[in-house]
C-alpha cells in the first residue's frame, strides 16, 4: 500500500490526512462530511494504491457504504482501539486525530469493524423507534401514578399499559382539578400507545415474514422481538469463525484479569450492543420461568439455578441461546429439543 488516509469524522466536517509507506505527512485538508467532497479530495492524492480508514460511528454506515461505491478501500476501525492510541498524544484537535488515525492504518495495530447491510440498519431503526416510543408511554403512566398519590389516590402495583386509560380516565374525570392538569397528559399517552402498538405490529410483521427469524422462534421462550433483534445485531453469520465468540461480543462471558500469579475471573463484560443481551436475557428468562414446552438447555438452566442461583442461571441460558441461534442459522438447522448425540 502507497498511502494511507485518516479520516476524523464530525458531523459537518472532515479531517483528512495523508501520508505515505513510511508515515510521512503528504497532504492535510477539511472537508465537509459528504460522499462527494470526501472522493474530491482523495482524487488529489498522488497516483498509488491507498487506503481509507476512520474509527467506528455514528455515520460509519453512511460513509463505508458511500466511499466503497466510490472506489476506495474502505476500513472502518474499533473505536476503542484507536482512542487508546490517540490517547498518547499531547493535543486533541481534529488535525491531530486524523493524523494519528492514519499513522494506526498504516501500522495495521487496530480491528475491522463488521459495516452491517442496509436492511439490517432499517430494522434496527424500526425496534429502536417501538423501543423509544414504549418508554415513554411508562414514563407518562408512572407521572400519573404519581401525581395521583398527592390526591390520595393510588392505583393497583399492576396495571396492564393496554388497560391503563380506561382505569384512570373515569378517576381524573370525577375530579375537576384532575381533569384540568391530567387530562391532555392520558391523551398524550393515549396517542403514543396507538403509536406503539402500530410499530409493535410492524416489527412482529417484520419478524414473521424473515425465515431466519421463524427459525429462531421455534426455540421456547424467543419471541419476535428477540428474534429480529439477534438477526439484525449479527446480520451475518459468517463474521463469526466460531459460535461461542457470539455470546462474548454480546457481553454475556465472564471478564478475566490475570497477572503473574493472580488469575481473577469476574462478572460478565458487557461489551458489545445491550438490547441484544438485554432480549436475550428476557428470552432466556422466558424459556425457564414460562414456557410449557421442554428442552435439553432448559433442564441444565434449572439445574444450573439449583445450585447457583436464577440470575446466574438466566444469563448461562442466555449465552447458550446466542450461541444455538447462531449455530442455526449457519449450519441451517432446525432447534432440537432432545440433548443432541455427541454434544456435551
Amino acid at each position: 500500500m502507497d498511502y494511507y488516509v485518516g479520516l476524523d469524522v464530525s458531523l459537518r466536517s472532515v479531517a483528512v490526512c495523508v501520508v505515505d509507506a513510511d508515515g510521512k505527512h503528504i497532504f492535510e485538508r477539511s472537508v465537509a462530511c459528504e460522499i462527494e467532497d470526501i472522493a474530491a479530495c482523495l482524487r488529489d492524492v498522488p497516483a498509488g494504491r491507498f487506503r481509507v480508514g476512520f474509527e467506528s460511528g455514528a455515520m460509519s454506515q453512511h460513509l463505508y457504504y458511500g466511499l466503497r461505491a466510490s472506489g476506495f478501500d474502505v476500513v472502518c476501525m474499533e473505536a476503542r482501539q484507536v482512542n487508546a492510541a490517540l490517547s498518547a498524544m499531547r493535543n486533541k484537535t481534529d488535525k491531530t486525530d486524523a493524523r494519528g488515525i492514519a499513522q494506526v492504518l498504516r501500522s495495521g495495530w487496530f480491528g475491522r469493524v463488521f459495516i452491517k447491510s442496509r436492511a439490517a440498519h432499517a430494522h434496527r431503526a424500526l425496534l429502536s423507534s417501538r423501543k423509544a416510543v414504549q418508554k415513554k408511554c411508562i414514563d407518562l403512566a408512572n407521572e400519573v401514578r404519581g401525581l395521583f398519590r398527592i390526591f390520595g389516590l393510588r392505583l393497583p402495583s399492576r396495571v396492564d399499559q393496554g388497560s391503563f386509560d380506561d382505569r384512570v380516565r373515569p378517576l381524573v374525570e370525577a375530579d375537576p382539578d384532575l381533569s384540568h392538569a391530567l387530562l391532555p397528559l392520558l391523551d398524550a399517552r393515549a396517542v403514543l400507545y396507538r403509536t406503539y402498538r402500530e410499530l409493535d405490529r410492524r416489527v412482529k410483521q417484520a419478524a414473521s415474514h424473515d425465515e431466519i427469524c421463524l427459525r429462531f422462534m421455534e426455540i421456547p421462550g424467543v419471541g419476535p422481538i428477540a428474534a429480529l433483534t439477534f438477526r439484525t445485531a449479527v446480520d451475518d453469520p459468517a463474521r463469526f469463525t466460531s459460535s461461542r465468540t457470539v455470546a462474548a461480543h454480546f457481553g454475556l462471558t465472564p471478564r478475566r484479569y490475570q497477572s503473574g500469579e493472580m488469575d481473577s475471573p469476574g462478572r460478565i463484560s458487557k461489551a458489545g450492543d445491550s438490547d441484544v443481551r438485554a432480549t436475550l436475557y428476557a428470552a432466556a428468562n422466558a424459556m425457564m420461568m414460562r414456557a410449557v414446552a421442554s428442552s435439553e438447555i432448559k433442564s441444565w438452566g434449572l439445574r444450573l439455578m439449583r445450585r447457583k442461583g436464577r440470575r446466574r442461571a438466566v444469563v448461562a441460558v442466555a449465552r447458550k441461546l446466542a450461541v444455538i441461534m447462531h449455530r442455526m442459522w449457519a449450519d441451517n438447522t432446525e432447534f432440537r429439543h432432545g440433548k443432541v448425540e455427541g454434544t456435551v
